[in-house]
């Protein structure tokens, strides 16, 4: 089921899914198997797919994305976090910080995860049962914010307002078989920048889940970001940055276009 979340024209928030080539409204709780009606979706905004209270981002996790940037494969998963501020919508501006401002704003498409239910000290056995679905994600990151000036930590640079565009719509996982089976690129201004595959993440959806619920509970509508692959702007020569009137696209196979224009803050 392809799940999207919108504003009806009366300005309120629906969810809705897709079935015979149309789009119906849903009733009940998404992560308690929700209600398809006949009532078809009066879609005036897309909205992200998801609304979560926390990100949980994985850095360094493709094989080649870690050799581009000059560092070991890691050990074990490294962690930061985004904010509920950095969600962005389909078709909304990612903003480049002018306030403080960066002129390092880098793109990363990246598979989202989407936990279901309260999960704790998950195994890869079981991991995948804690899975809702999966949506696209931009992983928009402020490389001097990150790397230069962010006293040795990333959450800076990551989490600025509009540096999490989701969408455009929430694929259940008895629709994903395997997440590491999947195309994954990045289209900045008509050009591939990135295009590989989440075969090459160096630990797979069933070991993130697993690592990140260990000792810590995951709540349904958890985030995790799962890493990004290899032709990142900060590792090619010349460098790469996004910058006011592009537009970027991230697309996964089985998902879908996630699209975002880029301006600068107002």
């Amino acid at each position: 089921m392809k799940i999207i979340r919108y504003l009806d024209s009366n300005g309120n928030e629906n969810y809705g899914a897709e079935k015979n080539g149309q789009n119906y409204r849903l009733e009940g709780d998404i992560y308690a198997n929700p209600t398809i009606t006949e009532e078809l979706s009066d879609v005036a905004k897309l909205l992200a797919p998801i609304s979560p209270e926390i990100i949980l981002c994985i850095g360094l996790n493709y094989k080649f994305h870690a050799e581009e940037s000059g560092f070991p494969e890691p050990d074990q998963p490294i962690l930061f976090i985004k904010g509920r501020n950095a969600i962005q919508n389909p078709g909304d501006p990612v903003e480049i910080p002018t306030h403080l401002a960066s002129h390092k704003v880098d793109y990363e498409c990246e598979l989202a995860v989407v936990i279901s239910k309260t999960c704790k000290n998950a195994n890869e056995d079981n991991a995948l049962d804690f899975v809702l679905g999966y949506t696209c994600a931009n992983d928009v990151s402020a490389r001097d914010w990150q790397i230069e000036w962010g006293g040795g930590q990333w959450c800076k640079g990551k989490t600025f307002d509009t540096f999490a565009p989701l969408g455009p719509c929430l694929v259940t996982a008895d629709e994903i078989e395997d997440p590491n089976n999947l195309a994954i690129k990045t289209i900045l201004n008509g050009e591939s920048v990135q295009d590989w595959n989440t075969n090459d993440m160096i630990f797979n959806v069933k070991q993130l889940i697993t690592f990140l619920s260990g000792s810590t509970t995951l709540f349904p509508g958890t985030v995790i970001l799962t890493g990004t692959p290899q032709g990142v702007g900060s590792a090619r020569t010349p460098q790469l940055f996004m910058e006011h009137g592009d537009t970027v696209t991230i697309e996964i196979e089985k998902i879908g276009s996630l699209t975002n224009p880029v301006i600068n803050e107002a």
